[in-house]
């Protein structure tokens, strides 16, 4: 199991219901998406032309991608349109709030690359 890290993001009200929003820690650019009733954060790059995720139309609990209108699930990170990329997947990443900030795990290793 990697070692993860749980880092400070934003207050929640950043990210409005229904929304998505970037963030880049190290190299890597994740996508908080708010549901309404809870938070998921993926990759945000599409796996089909690198389409910004964070800017696609949330449909339940996927994203369709703004590019080329890939969707994609938003709690697991597999592509559930078009069915034959099934198994192109976008990484996801825990999520939650604590006192109103919203926090997101990400590997040890991105963290190191943030502060260095």
């Amino acid at each position: 199991m990697r070692e993860s890290r749980w880092i400070r993001i934003t207050a929640l009200e950043n990210i409005p219901a229904r929304e998505g929003r970037a963030v880049q820690i190290g190299d890597r650019e994740i996508a908080i998406f708010n549901l309404g009733d809870r938070l998921l954060a993926t990759s945000n790059r599409c796996p089909h032309k690198g389409g910004p995720l964070c800017d696609g139309i949330i449909t339940g609990t996927s994203v369709v991608c703004p590019l080329h209108a890939w969707k994609v699930s938003l709690t697991n990170g597999s592509v559930e349109r078009p069915a034959s990329e099934s198994e192109r997947c976008v990484e996801t990443y825990p999520v939650r709030v604590e006192n109103g900030v919203v926090v997101v795990a990400v590997p040890q290793a991105a963290v190191e690359e943030r502060v260095a």
